[in-house]
């Protein structure tokens, strides 16, 4: 029997199975020996998931982040140099060799 992975690709090596509930996986995972050697006929991840894996993590891992949007004009200007003017506050203090760790500048 074939199953579909997430990529919709048919791959023999899944079997369709009833998805494990949370507590089921918890309680293998506690009862799982942590010092047992890898069995010499486990199958790779990749080889389950399919093609498409370009990366070393898969996507429902670690997904793609989003694009920020582009600010373009005043905006643009004043999140740079509000940026940038925090940024330089911090090393002006620091340079002082005051202490602004928590946010209360104490002399």
């Amino acid at each position: 029997m074939t199953a579909h992975n997430t990529l919709g690709v048919e791959n023999p090596l899944v079997e369709a199975l009833e998805p494990f509930t949370d507590d089921e996986l918890a309680e293998m995972a506690l009862a799982a020996d942590l010092d047992a050697a890898i069995s010499g006929d486990a199958i790779p991840i990749s080889e389950i998931l399919g093609p498409g894996m370009e990366s070393p993590l898969p996507n429902w891992y670690m997904p793609t982040p989003i694009n920020a949007r582009c600010l373009i004009g005043w905006r643009g200007h004043l999140v740079r140099w509000s940026a940038l003017s925090v940024i330089a506050s911090f090393v002006v203090i620091n340079a002082y060799g005051l202490c602004n760790t928590y946010g209360q500048l104490h002399f």
